[in-house]
């Protein structure tokens, strides 16, 4: 459920990174929504519903299509089941909540697509996520039950961090290097601003809003939440708290020591083997998921 809840979210996060660079960018800077299509590894879903790869298209894939696992409405469904069938261990309060976010979600799909009013639409998909893991931070006791929502959450944010630097890397590189270092930074403000991280990384970094700065806070800060580095430290802490958490603990090291030290310096440029090195980082956070359902909900 707590996977679910995290990806309706971040999906969310992701759209809107496409949707303010439309604002922002200047005319002529090419921004293929399609890869958004690419970044969730969807392209077989896609594909075999929609013939064109535009805007419109992706929008309602990834919003509202009943057939795709990933779409938000899907995601929310299985939170929504989830919740229906844990309501003893959990607040009764977020089957009310996660009631509320259906409802509005599928009274509203058609203001996601739309342009004019699909920032009002994500930003309140947003805040209701966050007011349901409000709700469990605040509420629940220490245990299992939030042992086990908080490694979900750490899970699926990590992975959706790297598929936000992805989004940024893609539209840069698309672009052949031609794009001005000012506008180049217009992405990579972006791409802060939709993780809610511009604040804490001016607050930090104290320097100009740069790919490799960008790319190096959200992969290794230990401070920042939605950073994996900070989401590794999390899990490790669960793997020591858990029975039988020795599987876990091992594949969080990995992802700890896969790095990528091309982004190293301040003034490293993004290229093509940065994204090759994002998808090598969301196979190792998968692996994640593969050992925590071996260990702990084998059937």
């Amino acid at each position: 459920m707590s996977r679910y809840l995290e990806r309706v979210e971040n999906t969310a996060r992701l759209l809107g990174v496409y949707t303010d660079l439309l604002l922002d960018m200047p005319s002529g800077v090419n921004i293929g929504w399609y890869n958004l299509v690419t970044l969730n590894d969807a392209e077989t879903w896609f594909d075999a519903r929609y013939k064109v790869k535009d805007e419109r298209n992706v929008l309602r894939f990834l919003l509202a299509d009943q057939d795709y696992p990933g779409s938000m409405i899907r995601s929310l469904q299985s939170v929504r089941e989830n919740i229906r069938t844990s309501r003893d261990v959990i607040p009764e309060e977020s089957w009310e909540y996660v009631n509320e976010l259906s409802l509005f979600m599928n009274d509203n799909l058609q203001k996601g697509v739309n342009r004019g009013t699909r920032h009002d639409f994500l930003a309140e998909v947003i805040k209701s996520c966050q007011c349901l893991h409000g709700m469990f931070a605040s509420t629940m006791s220490e245990g299992q039950p939030k042992n086990f929502l908080d490694m979900g959450r750490n899970i699926e944010r990590a992975d959706m961090t790297t598929r936000l630097l992805d989004a940024g890397a893609t539209v840069v590189l698309e672009n052949d290097g031609s794009l001005l270092p000012s506008v180049e930074q217009i992405i990579w403000v972006n791409v802060l601003h939709s993780a809610s991280a511009y604040l804490p990384y001016t607050k930090q970094q104290r320097k100009a809003v740069l790919g490799a700065t960008v790319a190096r806070y959200l992969i290794d800060d230990p401070h920042f939440p939605r950073a994996v580095g900070y989401c590794m430290d999390g899990l490790q802490w669960l793997g020591q708290n858990l029975p039988r958490g020795d599987a876990l603990i091992a594949a969080v090291a990995e992802v700890q020591g896969f790095q990528f030290k091309p982004i190293a310096r301040d003034d490293a440029v993004i290229e093509e083997s940065f994204r090759d090195y994002l998808n090598g980082l969301q196979l190792k956070i998968a692996n994640l998921h593969q050992v925590a359902a071996s260990t702990w909900f084998a059937v």
